[in-house]
């Protein structure tokens, strides 16, 4: 063989070999099973970061108020001012996950987290939100956390509530510019981390189509985006594992038909249901039918004792989980909390009333004075802040029963 000759062989045999030993790095599906880079069974125990790029009015005791990010924004801003508000959005979205929380996540016990993203803040290579992930990525990186990375709200919308921040109608299905912008950036996200092991896999859609009977008309159009966007980042990306979710929140796989993809997985949510096996049975019986892997991507806000027979029985059945959301104000059904600001409920009961700009007089006779506004909003920003954190021992010990924290 000429010197060239061996050249070449040799150059062939360290792009397979080199392209293997690189994929073998990466979690990915194997049959019916979650696998590590080296072939071993992952059993996944993951918490969501909710709440932080994408906002919900529940977590912000804001039930009969505004429910969405962009209600929320609005209020906000209406409390704050335009000048004020961007800096309270920035240093909130800085604050609310540190090193500090990634390190607790990981020394509890959990070994991946799911993280929601906003489709607003990655439009662009430098955008907000590639900063902020890219922070928590090494973060993960060095204590070894495994991250999903969900599209908790996609352009358009694509599920027509206030989870997905849209207009009230899920445009995703219909409207090209969306899913154009959809498969942008699903594309933009591949190719900035397919070399990264740390990523488990991409979260196409979050709970898309609910179960309102109007919403029945788009199923049969959510597979065919699935398969676009999938398509985008195997462009990029061919090592990642593919995350689908059903319709109606993550429940109904019936409108798909056989996987189309080597390294796909299946996740589902649920909440409130029995802790029973004829609860998830179903997503059991999909595994077998497809040979292809089944993820808990959500569940929680629950009794203790619901949060321990739950998460029994998915580890009886192989089945990993990742639970919503890591931190809520004022609660116990979160692993961590932290407390409600001075001037909180003042805040919570001015944002119940009419928002509606022709009823601006009665609504201005509620609002509290700028100056409890002011020190509410500074207040949720240093309470949000991992230093006045308080963990929740016994939901941690439910989820995680050998979890070395302390209170």
């Amino acid at each position: 063989m000429t010197f060239l000759k061996r050249l070449s062989y040799s150059c062939l045999l360290l792009a397979l070999f080199g392209t293997a030993a690189a994929s073998a790095q990466f979690v990915h599906a194997q049959g019916k099973e979650i696998v590590d880079g080296a072939g071993k069974p992952l059993q996944l125990k993951g918490i969501n970061l909710g709440n932080w790029m994408v906002t919900e009015g529940y977590m912000w005791h804001f039930e009969g108020g505004p429910q969405s990010t962009r209600e929320i924004e609005e209020f906000v801003t209406e409390m704050l001012g335009p000048e004020h508000a961007a800096s309270f959005w920035h240093t909130y979205r800085d604050t609310y996950i540190s090193r500090e929380d990634i390190h607790q996540i990981r020394q509890a016990g959990f070994n991946s987290i799911r993280i929601p993203i906003h489709w607003k803040l990655f439009t662009s290579d430098d955008a907000e939100g590639f900063r902020l992930l890219d922070r928590v990525m090494g973060w993960c990186r060095e204590e070894g956390l495994l991250v999903v990375i969900d599209m908790h709200a996609a352009p358009g919308g694509q599920t027509g509530a206030n989870i997905d921040d849209s207009n009230g109608w899920p445009w995703l299905y219909t409207d090209a510019s969306a899913q154009q912008q959809a498969i942008d950036i699903w594309k933009r996200i591949a190719h900035r981390y397919k070399k990264d092991p740390t990523v488990l896999g991409y979260d196409l859609l979050n709970e898309p189509l609910p179960h309102y009977p109007q919403m029945r008309q788009f199923d049969s159009k959510l597979e065919p985006i699935y398969k676009r966007i999938t398509e985008a980042i195997r462009t990029e990306d061919k090592r990642h594992a593919i995350i689908l979710g059903g319709a109606k929140w993550d429940s109904d796989f019936t409108v798909f038909g056989p996987p189309f993809d080597s390294n796909l997985i299946y996740q589902f949510h649920t909440y409130w249901s029995p802790p029973t096996q004829e609860s998830i049975q179903k997503y059991v019986d999909l595994r077998d039918k497809t040979n292809t892997p089944i993820w808990l991507g959500e569940s929680g806000e629950n009794k203790d004792e619901w949060i321990a027979d739950f998460t029994r029985l998915l580890e009886k059945d192989n089945i990993g989980w990742c639970f919503w959301p890591y931190k809520k104000m004022d609660a116990t059904s979160s692993p961590v909390t932290f407390a409600q600001p001075a001037h909180w409920a003042e805040i919570v009961e001015y944002a119940k009333f009419d928002r509606n700009l022709g009823h601006i007089e009665d609504r201005l006779k509620k609002r509290p004075p700028q100056a409890e506004i002011d020190q509410a909003f500074a207040g949720l920003l240093e309470n949000i802040q991992f230093a006045h954190e308080k963990k929740n021992m016994g939901y941690l010990r439910a989820l995680l029963p050998n979890t070395p924290l302390q209170p």
